[in-house]
């Protein structure tokens, strides 16, 4: 395989207000570096495109530090080693990364992960065996405390996050999965190939109502993809002792003012509600446990895996300000064409 003396990253080339724009992204031709002692060179197949990495465009402190404008972002990926100075890997290997939004990435072997790709494709491993399956995995299981003969509702249930949520309650004995989405069509994929018993399409009426005439005997764990409306509906419909994992507020991202919290929060202590919020990383220590009981339903075609792909290193820009409009079902992801 040839390597190229140079190839593509996208930069970020400053900071959004409100929405995104394709202007704050750049194309950057940069040299592809030659592996030091103890590393190795990948190139990438596929990058990952996430919501929280909308936080990261604003100079502000969080749980990861924020893009630095003028050098190239970073995200999950996944790429087949071509250099090696490395023991621990080889040339040929798949790894999964954090080197994303570049065509070739260069680092120390210990900051990349070798994956099997015999049974699942390499995009697996950002998607339902990668941070958006943890996500919903953990966020599920032990922040929300889902039960057996439990109800529970999901927002943004089509997406990368929600669309494993749904099934991996059904999959662990809950009683009732709800889902809401942004069209009749996402509504659809969630009833008739994830197996959500109700669905409903946020835009077609209000969400309170919808909620109720889908849970008509109430909640009890309520995963929060979205915010806003949807949280204040489902603070409505949870049982008492209802739980709630705070995943993310997507409907919030791009706000410019801080949004309204929910009319009806002063329900979270009559119902004596739980509220939490999480990041994926508080799990890292359990990602065997993950691997071991989601990999067997995988293998089991227990689990059903959407991805909405794009392709080349500068449509990623695209795929990433696609989230924010609804365009993915399932994970988004961005496919890699340089094999030279």
């Amino acid at each position: 395989m040839t390597i190229p003396a140079t190839a593509t990253e996208i930069h970020l080339a400053s900071r959004p207000v409100g929405l995104p724009t394709s202007e704050n992204f750049s194309l950057v031709e940069a040299p592809v570096p030659d592996p030091g002692e103890g590393e190795v060179l990948v190139r990438n197949d596929y990058l990952s495109v996430d919501p929280y990495m909308r936080g990261r465009m604003n100079d502000v402190k969080s749980y990861v530090p924020p893009f630095a404008v003028g050098e190239v972002m970073d995200g999950g990926a996944v790429g087949t080693v071509v250099a090696s100075r490395s023991d621990e890997l080889s040339v040929g290997d798949t790894v999964l990364h954090n080197y994303g939004w570049r065509e070739y990435a260069s680092g120390p072997a210990r900051h990349f992960r070798l994956v099997d790709t015999t049974a699942v494709p390499a995009s697996c491993y950002l998607s339902v065996l990668g941070m958006p399956g943890q996500t919903a995995y953990f966020g599920l299981l032990d922040v929300a405390a889902m039960r057996p003969g439990d109800t529970v509702f999901v927002s943004g249930a089509a997406g990368a996050v929600g669309s494993l949520v749904g099934q991996f309650a059904k999959l662990r004995g809950a009683k009732r999965v709800i889902g809401s989405a942004g069209s009749a069509e996402k509504v659809s994929y969630l009833r008739e190939e994830l197996g959500f018993d109700a669905a409903f399409d946020y835009r077609s009426g209000p969400v309170g109502e919808q909620l109720a005439e889908a849970a008509p005997g109430g909640i009890d764990v309520y995963f929060d993809n979205v915010g806003g409306d949807h949280l204040e509906a489902a603070l409505t419909q949870l049982r008492t002792f209802g739980r709630i994992a705070m995943c993310g507020a997507i409907t919030q991202y791009n706000n410019t003012e801080p949004a309204p919290g929910p009319r009806n929060l002063f329900l979270a202590v009559t119902k004596r509600l739980r509220m939490r919020g999480f990041i994926v990383t508080d799990f890292s220590e359990r990602t065997g446990e993950f691997l071991a009981e989601v990999s067997r339903w995988v293998a089991a075609d227990q689990v059903s895996v959407r991805e909405t792909v794009y392709s080349g290193i500068g449509s990623a820009p695209d795929a990433f300000l696609g989230l924010f409009a609804g365009d993915n079902t399932g994970k988004m992801l961005v496919r890699l064409g340089r094999t030279t």
